[in-house]
């Protein structure tokens, strides 16, 4: 699909406000799937994945985002 939007995951993780080891974490635990790979090699992500997994995780961990005034 190419209207869909691809992340790497450094991009993942400023859009989610979390660390580099905590997308590659997702990774690891199967909360993401790699999609594909860049001209680079980096590692791509669809964005509805991404966000798939930082709710599910985020979810778990009762924690939730406080906006800052």
């Amino acid at each position: 699909m190419e209207d869909e939007l691809w992340l790497t995951a450094r991009e993942a993780a400023d859009h989610c406000g979390v660390s580099l080891v905590t997308v590659y974490s997702w990774v690891r635990r199967g909360h993401l799937k790699v999609e594909g790979l860049d001209h680079r090699g980096q590692k791509l992500f669809r964005h509805l994945s991404v966000a798939r997994a930082e709710m599910g995780t985020r979810a778990k961990a009762k924690r939730v985002l406080v906006p800052i005034a």
